[in-house]
């Protein structure tokens, strides 16, 4: 019998893998309806929906590793970032899908949702008021209209697999939807900046370099909260508030 191994767990949702199969449990079904659907829209490759039972998702195991991951090394080589960015730019030109996304918040609760949280990031003294000043300063460029596009919405470097510098599949659409695509050219390299220039170069155009540090500043600012209180540290080399220290 199959080892059962916790992916990833906290109190909205949890990820099993059993064997070459993953069980994603959610608490909230609309999120599964949501990734089942992007998945049968999005134009690149995503793994396979076994079966679906509320509150349980069944997908097929994808070949290929990740990039890298968030607080760690890349492992991936340029060619394979740059097969990243074309996957992205051929999800951002699909036609586009009916709900609106995580990329696709809107300029005023973003706004909104970031001062609260960086009030409380001072009031608290989880991060020191000159920080948050800063990368609150630096977020506001990525306060601005933007032309909808198909988003993932969570695009995290370990969501996109790659093998033989080709991508795989990309896993985790509860987010997806319309919005911003420089949200998910950021997200993918939030802490990896070192390939920004490489998933640029496989994204085929040029792209606002401002925005994405806004974007940079923005998702790990309103995340720092969420992630404590979820059992996960974004203090940790290379997450999170470092990513926030590099704009310093």
């Amino acid at each position: 019998m199959d080892e059962v191994e916790v992916v990833v767990a906290h109190s909205e949702r949890a990820t099993l893998r059993v064997g070459d199969v993953f069980l994603k449990v959610d608490a909230d079904q609309a999120r599964i309806d949501a990734e089942v659907e992007a998945m049968s829209l999005a134009p690149v490759p995503t793994p396979e929906v076994l079966w679906s039972r509320p509150p349980v998702l069944a997908i097929a195991a994808l070949p290929g590793t990740t990039l890298g991951r968030l607080g760690g090394p890349s492992t991936g080589s340029p060619a394979g970032w740059g097969a990243a960015g074309a996957a992205i730019r051929k999800l951002h030109d699909a036609p586009l899908p009916s709900r609106t996304g995580r990329a696709g918040r809107s300029i005023v609760a973003l706004a909104a949702e970031l001062d609260g949280e960086c009030e409380w990031l001072v009031t608290n003294g989880v991060l020191p008021a000159d920080l948050v000043t800063r990368n609150r300063q630096v977020a506001e460029a990525a306060l601005r209209p933007w032309t909808p596009a198909f988003t993932h919405g969570d695009l995290q470097i370990a969501h996109v697999f790659v093998d033989d510098d080709e991508v795989t599949g990309i896993i985790d659409w509860s987010e997806a939807g319309q919005g911003d695509a420089l949200y998910d050219l950021a997200t993918f390299t939030l802490g990896h900046e070192e390939h920004l220039d490489d998933v640029i170069a496989g994204y085929g155009t040029d792209v606002d370099l401002d925005v994405i540090h806004a974007w940079w500043s923005l998702r790990s600012l309103l995340i720092v909260r969420w992630l404590t209180e979820h059992g996960f540290d974004p203090f940790e080399p290379g997450c999170e508030v470092d990513v926030l220290r590099s704009r310093m």
